[in-house]
């Protein structure tokens, strides 16, 4: 597999770490793992919980991010360069908690402009992504408020409709969090937001491409059918995921999945090993999440 600049627009963490954290070194050594695998640039993701605690959780990763800046060349190794830190992924507060998967339903809140204002108010610069159910009262809103400031808004943990994901995309969303994960299930006479994933052209969808979160039909059904421009791969690591380690499913002690267990370079070189073409493999790690950001 030919090896190009690879990006990660969903990360919790790798090795032992995640973004639950207020150490920046915490942070800069996911880096240096993903790094380590392959992956050229990250967007730390952020776990919803109070929004002091989200704060406190941006606060870091912007620690990390201008301590990269100012060390550069110190970071890098002959054998190795830490991925580049990009910007913050918040998967919520903004979500409906039906959907929670092992999220913390509890810390989910509503989607209003005093909300919004009080998470991300001076961190403007930083928060590349923010994940939103569409469906929730006011969502549609702040995602046009959000979407007018330049950040980029994508719909998951979410029991929406075609039409009420169709609503999200025409008021600004771009992307759709790990597809058929934490969603409304597709049904021939309700497809919901996985449907208007798979059929809209136009919209981005994360796809998690390890071997539990998506059957391999499932993931032959979303390359055959989707607009290749717009398929991204994301690895949703977590603090347990080992990279180059025997892949094994993270779940809790309920059984639901916690995160993906591969790094995008390995999951893209799974899809490459099981006939998957190559070149859209690739698009999916590079150019196309870079698209979806530059938007």
């Amino acid at each position: 597999m030919t090896m190009q600049k690879v990006i990660d627009v969903h990360t919790h963490g790798i090795g032992g770490y995640d973004t639950r954290t207020t150490v920046a070194e915490h942070i800069l050594r996911i880096a240096e793992i993903h790094g380590e695998q392959g992956v050229s640039e990250i967007i730390p993701t952020i776990y919803p919980a109070t929004i002091k605690i989200m704060r406190e959780n941006i606060a870091v990763i912007k620690e990390a991010m201008e301590l990269q800046k100012a060390a550069d060349s110190e970071l890098s190794t002959p054998d190795s360069q830490p991925s580049t830190i990009i910007g913050v992924h918040l998967e919520g507060p903004f979500l409906n908690p039906i959907k929670c998967g092992a999220l913390n339903a509890m810390t989910f809140i509503d989607p209003t402009e005093d909300n919004l204002k009080k998470l991300i108010e001076g961190f403007e610069d930083v928060v590349k992504i923010i994940t939103i159910s569409p469906e929730l009262e006011g969502a549609v809103t702040i995602i046009k408020t959000i979407t007018d400031m330049g950040i980029t808004v994508s719909m998951g943990h979410s029991d929406a409709t075609y039409l009420e994901a169709e609503k999200g995309f025409r008021a600004g969303a771009k992307g759709i969090t790990h597809i058929f994960n934490a969603m409304r299930a597709f049904h021939h006479r309700e497809p919901g937001i996985a449907g208007f994933g798979l059929t809209n052209t136009d919209i981005y969808i994360e796809v998690i491409a390890d071997p539990y979160h998506l059957h391999p039909a499932t993931l032959e059904l979303i390359f055959k059918s989707k607009n290749s421009d717009r398929i991204i791969l994301v690895s949703d690591t977590v603090r347990e995921t080992i990279p180059s380690a025997k892949s094994r499913g993270i779940t809790n002690k309920h059984g639901n999945l916690l995160g993906g267990c591969m790094t995008i370079a390995e999951s893209a070189k799974r899809l490459i090993e099981m006939g998957f073409d190559e070149a859209l493999v690739m698009k999916s790690i590079s150019e196309n999440p870079e698209r979806y950001l530059k938007q």
